[in-house]
């Protein structure tokens, strides 16, 4: 089924999303993405949809055809801080502040937010498979946290986050086992199973 153009067509609408709440090192990354209620794009789908190749292609003409956008980080300190929610719903915060024009409703992935000013929100479960604002905004945030995560690779090659962007694969756990944590990992975070601890 096609994604949806928009919620209301009456209202300028910001879909927002976000990348990396289940990553064990590096940033969450949002987005949020203001398009033209005419906007058709049948490529442009929820970003775990598509494979990298077409998520990059889909960045340009996003950033192209949207009216606005911005993409934001929470940093894995912060991270620790506040909250891996939190962090998530701050990241949106950052993304919707840059945005050149202000929204009058914003299309939240999932099913949590906390409110941001006096815009009213909608939280839609599995949003990104919707609504092609919030597809788009899942394909900037998953693809700008990549570009973040493959830069820390090239400080740090033996945790493949080139390969694994920072979730918790077997590989990457086991090069914490061997390595130990980076400044860019997530301490709040279960780096490794029980059976695996070490001496943090």
């Amino acid at each position: 089924m096609p994604l949806k153009s928009y919620f209301d067509k009456t209202l300028i609408e910001a879909g927002c999303d976000e990348a990396g709440r289940g990553c064990l090192a590096g940033p969450v990354v949002a987005a949020s993405v203001i398009l033209p209620k005419n906007y058709k794009n049948k490529f442009l789908d929820d970003s775990k949809k598509l494979n990298e190749k077409q998520r990059y292609s889909l960045r340009t003409e996003i950033e192209k055809e949207a009216l606005h956008w911005a993409y934001a980080i929470v940093d894995n300190h912060e991270i620790d801080e506040i909250n891996i929610l939190n962090a998530s719903f701050l990241a949106m915060h950052r993304a919707i502040d840059q945005l050149k024009q202000v929204p009058e409703l914003l299309l939240i992935d999932g099913n949590r937010f906390n409110k941001y000013k006096k815009i009213n929100h909608q939280c839609i479960i599995k949003g990104d498979g919707k609504f092609l604002s919030i597809a788009a905004a899942s394909v900037l945030a998953k693809t700008y946290r990549d570009d973040i995560m493959l830069d820390l690779h090239n400080k740090f090659p033996m945790y493949k986050w080139n390969e694994n962007k920072g979730y918790p694969t077997k590989a990457h756990r086991a090069a914490i086992k061997e390595h130990g944590p980076t400044d860019f990992h997530r301490m709040t975070f279960t780096l490794l199973p029980a059976q695996l601890e070490l001496d943090l």
